[in-house]
């Protein structure tokens, strides 16, 4: 049955949350230096600040997809709307660091619901293959597009206004999704499914949350006892997560999903198409900032052509697919891709933007169809009665990915930036120290140099710092084209959507 006039309203209701949480995830940065002149919050208190909003995002989506399964998708997205609009107001009028901290827990738990949410509707919403494609890139169009376009957006609140005022942009949005959701987006629920297993929801966070602070704390810091200790803890009530819902007659989280070919190829490769793009992503925004000095709104706006890349990317891979094998689409777009990637391979220590920017748009514009096609993949090829939680395991793998792609290649060009750089043999001990730990370090010690001896350090740290960006950019190009490979491969035999799909049992309202 082909979407009318009603869903395609509704799929712009659903693209306003969408594009509201990328833009949240990396709009905080800009107004950290303005939230901490006001809060004075200590540096735990900071990191916190930062982190847990994504850590709680992570922790939450396989449990808020199951929950919408269940409940309703409608409704749950609706309730977490509002509990995002609320506690948006919160952390824009917050007080004291704890204060906002909390406000940025109950923000990360609220846009756990969104994404399942939103991507579980459009697969019910839109039935057509063809529809399903095109209205999934548009979505994926907005989610992306937000994540580049944020600082930019956070730049011009932060000239003119308050530091909450980027807490403030959810509120209108939010407000219109509540008004217009009722009349435009249709209610689906499983009537089949069991109650929520509160237990799983335990191990479930038992086991992601310690496994992203533990990849992301080591990104920061590098390898410890105590982090090797959360990870293994995370691991375990993972083995321990797994076990249960093998045992249970309703999971929380349906396993034999991923006997499907399409379904764990195409989450798979989710997974290694974030954790790359991630570990790039972070070492391309130091780049910019720290190497060629650019401010962070100056950064954004460099990278506005990759949101372009990546959103004519991913709208045209959907009538790429119905052209050739989607398959192939994805493959040749991720080989298009690892192209950009070698690019950064041209950036030095003295110059590199314009390398840096082609790039990253062309390897956007070649991620684009991953991002789309492996999504709608992963929508179409379960029950439409597990669309919630297919939609959650795709967003967690992406999730996990970032982790683990700025863990690992942040670790690498760490270490091949410790290994490059060369401090001059006059700079005091404690300076050169900060120098050879870190680019941003370099920047510090500069700062209490004479002038030529500060451009002396400044010239090894930046070579240094772009020595790591090529050794990242050919071992992330090398990963793309493996997968590229694979992803073709496993693909290619995998069965046309929702040909083993047993008949759903919805309640459609």
């Amino acid at each position: 049955m082909r979407a009318g006039r009603r869903e395609w309203w509704g799929l712009a209701v659903l693209a306003l949350p969408t594009l509201l949480l990328s833009l949240d995830m990396s709009v905080l940065h800009l107004a950290v230096p303005h939230l901490a002149a006001d809060l004075r919050p200590s540096s735990t208190q900071l990191l916190w600040i930062i982190d847990i909003y994504g850590f709680m995002v992570a922790g939450f989506l396989v449990t808020m997809g199951t929950l919408g399964d269940r409940i309703g998708r409608r409704k749950l997205l609706m309730t977490g709307g509002a509990a995002f609009g609320l506690a948006s107001v919160v952390a824009a009028f917050s007080t004291s660091p704890e204060m906002l901290i909390a406000a940025r827990a109950v923000l990360g738990i609220a846009g756990a619901t969104l994404m399942p949410s939103t991507l579980a509707l459009i697969s019910n919403m839109f039935q057509d293959a063809k529809q399903r494609g095109t209205a999934i890139a548009v979505w994926m169009s907005c989610f992306m597009g937000g994540m580049v376009i944020g600082p930019v957006v956070g730049g011009v609140l932060l000239e003119h206004f308050r530091w909450g005022s980027v807490f403030l942009m959810a509120v209108p949005v939010m407000v219109l999704l509540l008004a217009t959701a009722p009349k435009l987006l249709p209610e689906y629920r499983d009537t089949t499914a069991g109650r929520l297993d509160l237990a799983s929801v335990g191990l479930s966070l038992g086991a992601i949350l310690p496994i992203v602070y533990a990849l992301k704390e080591t990104a920061k810091d590098g390898v410890s006892v105590v982090k090797v200790l959360v990870l293994a803890v995370g691991v375990a009530f993972g083995v321990a997560f797994v076990r249960r819902q093998r045992g249970l007659a309703d999971p929380m989280l349906d396993l034999r999903l991923f006997r499907v070919r399409a379904f764990s190829a195409a989450v798979s490769i989710m997974l290694v198409g974030a954790l790359t793009m991630g570990g790039v992503f972070l070492l391309v925004s130091q780049y910019l900032q720290l190497v060629a000095g650019l401010t962070a709104v100056q950064a954004g706006l460099w990278l506005v052509p990759q949101a372009g890349a990546v959103v004519v990317g991913s709208l045209i891979a959907p009538r790429l697919a119905r052209r050739f094998r989607p398959e192939f689409v994805l493959g040749f777009g991720m080989l298009v891709a690892a192209c950009g990637i070698v690019l950064f391979t041209q950036a030095t220590g003295a110059g590199g933007v314009a390398f840096v920017v082609a790039g990253m748009s062309i390897a956007s514009f070649g991620m684009g169809p991953q991002g789309v096609l492996c999504t709608e993949m992963v929508v179409s090829s379960v029950p439409p009665r597990k669309a919630g939680a297919a939609s959650a395991m795709s967003e967690t793998s992406a999730e996990f990915g970032i982790a683990m792609g700025i863990a690992v290649f942040g670790s690498i060009g760490t270490a091949v930036y410790r290994d490059e750089v060369v401090v001059p043999a006059q700079v005091p001990a404690e300076a050169a120290a900060q120098a050879g730990d870190s680019m941003v370090g370099a920047l510090r010690a500069a700062g209490t140099l004479p002038g030529p001896l500060a451009d002396g350090v400044l010239a090894t740290a930046r070579d240094a710092f772009s020595s790591g960006l090529h050794t990242v950019a050919v071992i992330g190009a090398a990963v793309v084209v493996v997968f590229a490979v694979v992803g073709m491969v496993a693909l290619r035999r995998a069965r046309p959507a929702g040909a083993e799909a047993p008949v759903p049992v919805l309640e459609h309202r």
